[in-house]
């Protein structure tokens, strides 16, 4: 399976991190380069980039799922922390086109 990224962190507690705001603002700190990161933040942050280019092509499941729940999450409930993350990654709005249709027909409505 070298064509997917490591599944080493795939068991992670999301929902723990995105419902806790001190690592959930330290995970954000590091990929968007303001802060130390963790060995499973560093993971995210080589490449986070890639995944959203790539549709997340070398994602497994679970980091599939897992980007998902994120992405839904960080919209309903910290909308500050999702648009400083867009501006970061996609400052020209063109993933968030691309992307737009997949995440409606999961009930993740991408706010403007």
């Amino acid at each position: 399976a070298d064509d997917k990224y490591t599944d080493k962190y795939d068991k992670i507690n999301l929902q723990e991190i995105l419902e806790n705001k001190r690592p959930l603002e330290s995970y954000m700190d590091c990929v968007l380069g303001k802060g130390k990161c963790t060995p499973e933040g560093k993971e995210l942050k080589d490449h986070l980039q890639e995944a959203l280019e790539t549709g997340c092509e070398k994602c497994t499941e679970a980091q599939e799922k897992g980007a998902e729940t994120s992405i839904g999450y960080l919209i309903k409930n910290e909308l500050e922390i999702w648009k400083e993350l867009t501006a970061h990654f996609d400052p020209d709005g063109k993933w968030r086109k691309k992307y737009e249709d997949r995440a409606k027909a999961k009930g993740i409505v991408i706010p403007e």
